[in-house]
């Protein structure tokens, strides 16, 4: 546990990225592969179950200090973290014991899950005291990260996956495609991702994601499109199918096992496909000849079983985008076009309606392409994607290759009305806000927004909220209907759910209406008027 604090204090210490690397790859090279494992399940957020909440580790530590309740919350109003104000509380309270020098595989693999085993409250608090008094404040903070399930580190995957490459000389691609999904961290498995000659044998395995860049619309002009393919970009979940060994994996991107939740595509490509394919494309809910909106598909995400009723009254499609794996051979370094010609032929070799191809849109000019993208929503898509001829199937967001061109964000002038203090960093300043859309004379919640404003914003807004609040709820200010704000979202849907009686995706601010006074924001009647667009 002591080498991965000290990893994990070197990492947070700079803002250098060859630093953080270099730090990264010194560790790797030198801990044991048994440590070694459990600190990149960490450090790939591969651990997201939470064992114990930031509010049982609260009032742990009410119980043994002496400090009131307003106290602790004005503290941690300041620090903006559970774990790391009660590690830094701590000083304040009189603990004794042993100091703990256990290896970091043992403490998550025989100390931590003892959690579990505890009869009682008391008994639980009795086992996380014993490991506070026995940790320095450091080793605290790390312990309750892990515990809350929270853990989050200052370097992305991406640097992690990077040093350890360098650490081992391999290259990166290699490393991002064998730690796709999930793992089991033993050393043994860090032996074998590290071996330059293993082999990719977990049949449930992914590949990792090639992701599209937004498109700078005034360089596209100058290209040539009889080198690209345009495709409508569909609202839903993108998802790898892979049949291997007789079974059928779906794998979402935020490499999430997600087969549960779709058992008819499961049983579709099961009964339709040959082993050695994986598929890479979007889940959708479908009626009739077009996709539904996303409303649909986002009542079965989530769900450990799907009732028939809910596969009856939400179907749901593949729409193949590219084939990466063909015959049980990685094709990813072929051209775009030659694995096209390869998923049709494997999608014409059979007539089941769970799956298809995405159709090839076609366009001659800019001009047109334009045209299409702004009829999106009639085909309840997003806009395009504009992927090479040429281009293989690469990791990640590499430029030049593929590119997004979304239609522009449905918009609404709303009222503030409620804002919450932020967390970690911004816990000081209020950062979270609830707008509202005016019903008559009242104004109705509609959106929540937490992104849009830069920092010189967020503190003039932030001294404006505080002098302003007319009530308290808690941690939630209701203020002065006063400030009108732009609010963009992407789709919008009819909701029994909320209050206004719509729900908005992706709801962000995009300016700060100083112009507009709050009698002028627009209506729910308004709101309610583009769900036929949404």
């Amino acid at each position: 546990m002591k080498r991965f604090t000290q990893l994990f204090q070197a990492v947070d210490a700079t803002t250098s990225t060859n630093a953080k690397v270099q730090a990264l790859q010194t560790y790797f090279q030198t801990e044991e592969p048994e440590n070694a494992v459990w600190a990149l399940y960490l450090l790939l957020g591969k651990t997201r179950r939470r064992l114990v909440t930031s509010r049982v580790l609260r009032d742990v530590f009410l119980h043994i200090s002496e400090m009131p309740e307003w106290l602790f919350q004005d503290c941690y109003a300041h620090v903006g973290d559970s774990a790391e104000a009660i590690a830094l509380l701590l000083n304040t309270v009189s603990l004794s014991a042993e100091p703990l020098h256990l290896p970091l595989h043992v403490w998550m693999e025989d100390v931590i899950p003892t959690v579990k085993q505890a009869k009682s409250d008391a008994a639980l608090r009795q086992l996380i005291v014993s490991w506070w008094a026995s940790l320095t404040a450091f080793e605290v903070f790390v312990l309750n990260k892990v515990l809350t399930g929270a853990f989050r580190f200052g370097a992305s995957s991406k640097l992690v996956i990077r040093a350890l490459a360098q650490a081992y000389d391999l290259p990166e691609a290699v490393l991002t495609h064998r730690l796709m999904g999930d793992f089991t961290p033993t050393a043994e498995f860090f032996r074998q991702l590290v071996n330059p000659e293993a082999a990719e044998t977990a049949p449930s395995q992914p590949y990792p994601f090639f992701l599209a860049a937004q498109i700078d619309e005034e360089k596209f002009q100058r290209e040539d499109l009889d080198r690209w393919q345009a495709e409508w970009k569909w609202d839903g979940i993108r998802a790898q199918i892979v049949k291997r060994m007789g079974e059928v994996f779906i794998w979402s991107r935020g490499e999430d096992l997600i087969t549960p939740q779709f058992p008819e595509l499961e049983a579709c490509f099961l009964a339709n496909f040959a082993d050695g394919l994986v598929f890479d494309g979007e889940i959708v809910c479908w009626q009739g000849d077009r996709p539904m909106n996303f409303n649909a598909l986002q009542k079965r995400l989530g769900r450990k079983r799907v009732s028939q009723k809910l596969m009856q009254e939400n179907p749901v499609r593949f729409i193949a985008y590219d084939l990466i794996e063909h015959q049980g051979q990685d094709i990813r370094d072929k051209s775009l076009s030659d694995r096209r010609q390869r998923l049709l032929a494997v999608l014409g070799k059979t007539t089941a309606s769970c799956v298809g191809p995405s159709p090839v849109v076609a366009c001659e000019t800019f001009a047109q392409l334009q045209q299409l993208r702004a009829r999106s929503r009639l085909e309840n898509a997003e806009g395009l994607m504009l992927k090479a001829l040429d281009s293989p199937y690469l990791v990640g967001r590499k430029r030049g290759y593929w590119w997004k061109y979304k239609v522009d964000p449905m918009t609404l002038d709303a009222v503030l009305i409620y804002a919450q203090a932020g967390s970690g960093k911004r816990a000081n300043l209020f950062t979270d806000y609830t707008f509202a859309l005016w019903q008559n004379e009242t104004l109705v919640p509609f959106a929540k927004a937490y992104s849009g404003l830069d920092n010189a914003e967020i503190e003039k807004l932030d001294r404006w909220i505080r002098r302003h609040t007319t009530e308290r709820f808690g941690p939630v200010r209701s203020v002065e209907p006063i400030q009108v704000f732009e609010i963009g979202f992407e789709g919008i849907a009819a909701s029994k759910r909320h209050k206004s009686g719509i729900s908005v995706r992706f709801p962000r601010i995009l300016r700060w209406r100083h112009d507009k006074p709050a009698s002028e924001a627009d209506t729910l009647q308004a709101a309610k008027a583009l769900l036929t667009e949404g």
